[in-house]
């Protein structure tokens, strides 16, 4: 009992993907906006950790992105990569926060499904073992599935992002938030660090909010699209009132 009524009363972290603020100047391959200038602006507003996923299209965020923002951040940064060698390379040499290894597929609009930790284990482990060696902590993103939690556990990791676009893509089946409860549930009892992330916005935000045992929440593309209208700073306060509302005391 003591224990659930510990984690009910952890705060939940939000980290802020700045990725589509890159988005917005590759449209146009501008000097502006900055992402940099973006990420001190989350900071301001209550960021607990900024994000930013080099793709190995390179279709947002650049090498020089990561490269401003390692000194320059205040919080936590989280480079999300795929676990392939080059990555490896930069994130060992960059050393961000943590790294989140994600699935990676050219032809999608953005990442579709969790890490398959059952593909290329050894690549995997290889990867993995390289970003620990170097003092950098690392998260897997994998899909609410025990059997994918249970291959995180034995590759050692500390944590894990689960990914909720199924939840989000389809808010009138309750079975995708269950899921997303039952696998923090059981990650935690097995020691990880519960991470969650992917589609996530003001509306639906705070049903995941609500999971006890999920210590931080991901989220950029809807913060970036409702800087649009209100400012990011605005949008960041009202993300994180949204969260902090539906978060379990």
């Amino acid at each position: 009992m003591n224990g659930m009524m510990q984690a009910k009363m952890t705060p939940q972290r939000l980290y802020i993907n700045i990725d589509h603020v890159a988005t917005l100047r590759q449209a146009r391959r501008a000097s502006y906006p900055d992402p940099i200038a973006a990420a001190r602006i989350c900071e301001a507003a209550g960021a607990d950790g900024i994000t930013v996923h080099l793709r190995e299209d390179r279709r947002h965020i650049q090498d020089a992105d990561v490269e401003g923002l390692v000194p320059v951040v205040r919080t936590p940064l989280n480079l999300e990569m795929a676990p392939t060698a080059e990555m490896t390379g930069i994130a060992r040499r960059l050393q961000p926060h943590q790294v989140t290894l994600v699935p990676e597929r050219r032809e999608e609009v953005t990442t579709e499904g969790g890490l398959d930790l059952s593909v290329e284990p050894k690549r995997l482990a290889v990867c993995v073992t390289a970003l620990r060696e170097a003092g950098i902590r690392v998260s897997l993103f994998i899909d609410p599935d025990p059997v994918q939690i249970a291959r995180a556990v034995a590759l050692g990791v500390p944590a894990i992002e689960l990914h909720t676009g199924r939840y989000c893509h389809n808010p009138d089946q309750p079975e995708h938030l269950e899921a997303l409860r039952r696998a923090s549930a059981e990650a935690a009892s097995q020691g990880l660090a519960v991470h969650a992330g992917h589609g996530l916005t003001l509306e639906n935000v705070g049903p995941v909010a609500a999971i006890p045992e999920c210590e931080e929440l991901n989220i950029g593309h809807a913060i970036v699209s409702h800087a649009v209208f209100v400012g990011l700073d605005a949008a960041v306060r009202a993300m994180r009132a949204a969260m902090d509302r539906a978060r379990p005391r």
